[in-house]
């Protein structure tokens, strides 16, 4: 086995290359954008579709708005309550007759009436306040204070339900290898990319795809940021529905049509992109549609590496995966651009058509004489992210 010789290989970094890369997508899949100047109708709308506001804002407003709608909708009927009794004389302090009747018994003030409202919208009934039926309108009130309350619970358990079973919460045990890799796979040039459920649940549907993002300038001289590229990314089985019940290995040929085409060893760390990689799926569990996203940058993109084989088989029978290895890679001869390989590729096939029977014995893409290679008896060097 032959190895590119890794001082040389690493020693690219320019010296005027950022340390710190400002991403679009972070490594857990969060977007780093931000909106300016927006117009005041346009924060409105928030409110305007306040389902989709209380399901995505953070716990914490989350049961600030839990205890305030509870709270404020027993002060409110609180003060209708008092209302009710003061309009009655039935509150301290007024003066009553012998034959006077009592609209609410036990209702002497706005604290016995907070307390009346919280009994009866959380149909406790203590027994000490309760309506006479004497007054129509205190019926209709306790009929209109239990409607709201019945409300005011189903959405409230609605919001907490639909929270808890976000599909982005499923999208946490699926997990991305923290580095990219640059190989030959299958005799083409290849960039590979490990992908892994942790759950044993699968994900329905799967698809995985890659968008580009970088900054580009038009023919006519204007500056397009964040100008975005298709990624095909595919695996041994193909592209869509894929079986996800071990961690994958993804991968994009970069040929002609690769936009990664022109990159090389030296050239790859001077780079300005960002590599968003995505993946769709069903939980198979819930039925809910999830994405998981994760981006790379050309710091952490090896050229030259490949993955270590993670699945075994036990004595038992079983299959195994050592995550330990996960995102480790192990250095491989590898073309030294993209180029170079693809005319390597392009002289053996022209030569295999006009001679069949001749074997070439020449310089192939990746005798690079630009690198030492060394011959690698007993071990392996191994990188670990």
């Amino acid at each position: 086995m032959f190895q590119m010789f890794q001082s040389h290989k690493r020693a690219t970094q320019p010296g005027g290359s950022r340390s710190h890369h400002t991403r679009l997508v972070t490594k857990d899949g969060h977007c780093n954008i931000e909106f300016g100047n927006v117009e005041y109708s346009d924060h409105f709308a928030f409110f305007l579709d306040f389902w989709t506001t209380l399901v995505e804002i953070r716990w914490r407003f989350v049961l600030i708005f839990f205890v305030a709608s509870f709270t404020g909708s027993w002060f409110v009927f609180s003060l209708l309550w008092y209302w009710v009794a003061k309009s009655n004389g039935d509150l301290s302090g007024q003066n009553r007759t012998e034959e006077h009747v009592r609209c609410i018994d036990n209702v002497h003030g706005l604290t016995t009436a907070f307390l009346y409202s919280l009994e009866t919208q959380t149909t406790i009934g203590y027994g000490g306040r309760a309506l006479t039926g004497h007054c129509l309108g205190t019926v209709a009130l306790i009929i209109v204070q239990s409607l709201v309350g019945v409300f005011i619970n189903c959405f409230m358990c609605g919001v907490i339900l639909a929270k808890i079973s976000l599909p982005k919460k499923r999208a946490k045990t699926v997990t991305f290898s923290s580095t990219a890799v640059i190989c030959l796979k299958k005799d083409s040039l290849c960039l590979l990319i490990r992908v892994a459920n942790l759950r044993k649940t699968l994900l329905i549907g799967s698809q995985i795809y890659g968008k580009l993002l970088r900054t580009t300038a038009a023919a006519d001289g204007e500056t397009i940021i964040l100008d975005q590229v298709d990624i095909d990314f595919t695996v041994d089985a193909g592209k869509d529905n894929l079986f996800f019940v071990c961690p994958l290995t993804l991968y994009h040929v970069i040929d002609r049509h690769s936009p990664f085409y022109e990159l090389s060893v030296d050239t790859l760390p001077q780079q300005d992109f960002e590599l968003v990689v995505f993946l769709d799926g069903v939980a198979e569990s819930t039925s809910s549609s999830c994405q998981v996203r994760t981006s790379y940058i050309p710091q952490e993109i090896q050229w030259g590496y490949s993955f270590l084989p993670i699945i075994s088989r036990t004595k038992m029978g079983k299959y195994r995966v050592d995550f330990s290895n996960f995102s480790r890679s192990v250095c491989v001869a590898t073309p030294h651009c993209a180029h170079c390989f693809q005319r390597d590729v392009d002289r053996r096939n022209h030569n295999s058509r006009n001679h069949p029977d001749h074997n070439q014995s020449g310089e192939r893409g990746i005798d690079n004489r630009g690198f030492e290679v060394i011959d690698i008896q007993d071990s392996m060097d191994i990188t670990k992210m």
